[in-house]
């Protein structure tokens, strides 16, 4: 089930939001975990197993990190430099290498199983060898999103950033003077801190395609937080806005992008309209989504940080990452590239994080090695910027020149994340520069790539993506104006549902 088709938003998301505000409100995270559940089970029920095994894993992990739970021997707890009670040492490194061996061996697995017995045939083929039957995974809905999240559960709970479900309910229940004595009243406050985490991790507005949302930005709001009609109008105004993007901007730039590199050889100039129109394809597509989930939290009281900053206005790879896909990049940095060592090691060890913490990235994305090198020209680029220093002569060009060169660079990289193989990709790349040459008939995509419908809605989408207002801004405040312009977005791109056969969100294959 995705945000931009009608079985969602005249059934499932009606149904939903009359179920949780009808309920009372001690059961409104459980009705939003089921509804969750119903969300994510909708195309594969098997996928719920999964779902389900990582929630439980995670969650006994995290009270065995907190030490809320010992193991038999284990000292008294200790305590965190932020003051928070935690796990004697042994007990929570075995448990953070139980909840990692867990997440990251279910993401390896789904998601790099096939691609590693596909290389191995290859080898096999290279030294004459009969390669071997391939075993096909499927791959689940959202593990790359959900796996990552439930690290942070863990991780943020180990660095004492924040505290476990558990002790949250316990400590609430010690306020209220409810008993927390006996083995019943435990268990029921031990279910209703796992349903607690479980609202976390399967929520369905940010399950299956992010924003990552780390758990200690969610860590109060699960336990305690205000429902206003202001936050349900701005998360229906954020609905609007992202379905605007998704149906009205990135499905028309989806057409070049794929008339383009379904096309082969092209002229330089096609080649670079097409990957420009990938290029808000892809923004407008996950940026619609991003605006989507974060309405849809705010319609049952959760706010979710920023995940979009007008990225296609970086002047430089480094300021791109600080705008685009911002829970990824927030992520992969405090969890992977500070643990390395981040810039604290020397020079040489910062560019290594650096190239490393991108190839982690790349291949985050998919089990390929177009993402990889994706990654690889991402890491390098970060890597060169800082080389060169904040004082460099390039800094001192102007703005509009370095924006220009970073988008150019970012859609040279994009070739890599949309073509299907490698040789695709060199081949479109080698149109891009003027040395492939066209085949006969090539021309005829012209009437895709420029007839007046993509050429106007291509400009529009450039000149949102360049000097338009974020969807974050636009939404602060909404007086009647606003309002109508968010409720005809709505309707126009609820109407143009109706016209076009396909509307999958790119980030679900990830």
């Amino acid at each position: 089930m995705v945000f931009s088709s009608h079985i969602f938003l005249f059934y499932f998301l009606p149904l939903t939001l009359l179920l949780y505000y009808s309920v009372p409100r001690l059961w409104r995270m459980p009705a939003l975990t089921v509804c969750s559940y119903v969300f994510y089970g909708w195309t594969n029920p098997w996928f719920c197993v999964l779902l389900a095994w990582s929630t439980t894993v995670d969650f006994i992990c995290g009270n065995f990190i907190a030490g809320h739970w010992r193991l038999p021997g284990q000292p008294a707890n200790e305590t965190a430099p932020s003051g928070f009670v935690r796990a004697p040492r042994f007990q929570r490194r075995l448990f953070v290498a139980l909840s990692l061996i867990s997440n990251i061996g279910m993401l390896a697995f789904f998601k790099f199983f096939m691609f590693g017995q596909e290389n191995v045939n290859a080898l096999l083929t290279t030294f004459g060898q009969q390669p071997t039957d391939i075993l096909l995974v499927l791959l689940p809905a959202g593990i790359s999103f959900y796996t990552f999240e439930s690290i942070s559960y863990n991780l943020d709970i180990c660095f004492g950033l924040a505290r476990p479900a558990s002790v949250w309910v316990f400590e609430a229940a010690q306020q209220s003077g409810r008993p927390v004595t006996g083995w019943w009243n435990k268990l029921r406050l031990e279910l209703r801190a796992l349903n607690a985490f479980a609202c976390y991790i399967t929520q369905f507005p940010h399950l299956v395609a992010g924003p990552i949302i780390r758990y200690q930005d969610l860590e109060k709001q699960l336990h305690d937080r205000p429902h206003s009609y202001e936050k349900f109008a701005r998360g229906v105004a954020f609905l609007a806005m992202g379905m605007a993007k998704k149906v009205l901007l990135a499905n028309p730039m989806g057409d070049i992008a794929d008339a383009a590199f379904g096309a082969g050889p092209l002229v330089w100039y096609d080649a670079w309209w097409g990957i420009i129109g990938y290029a808000f394809q892809l923004y407008f597509d996950f940026s619609g989504y991003s605006d989507m989930a974060i309405g849809l939290a705010l319609m049952v009281g959760f706010v979710f940080p920023k995940n979009f900053d007008s990225p296609y206005q970086a002047d430089s790879i480094t300021n791109f990452w600080q705008r685009w896909h911002l829970s990824l990049s927030t992520w992969l940095r405090d969890y992977i590239y500070i643990p390395f060592g981040g810039n604290r090691s020397g020079e040489v060890r910062t560019y290594c994080n650096l190239l490393a913490v991108m190839l982690i990235g790349g291949f985050w994305h998919g089990a390929s090695w177009n993402f990889l090198i994706w990654g690889a020209i991402h890491g390098v680029m970060l890597a060169g910027e800082r080389l060169i220093g904040k004082d460099s002569p390039w800094r001192r060009a102007p703005l509009a020149v370095r924006i220009g060169l970073t988008f150019a660079i970012t859609c040279f990289a994009w070739v890599f994340f949309r073509a299907k193989t490698l040789p695709l990709a060199w081949d479109y790349c080698l149109s891009m520069v003027g040395l492939n040459q066209p085949q006969p008939g090539t021309a005829l995509i012209h009437g895709v790539l420029y007839d007046s419908y993509h050429v106007a809605v291509l400009l529009i989408a450039g000149v949102i993506a360049f000097a338009g207002t974020q969807s974050w801004d636009f939404t602060r405040r909404l007086p009647p104006w606003k309002a109508t312009v968010v409720f005809a977005l709505l309707i126009v791109s609820v109407l143009m549902l109706w016209t076009q056969t396909a509307n999958p969100f790119l980030y679900f294959q990830f």
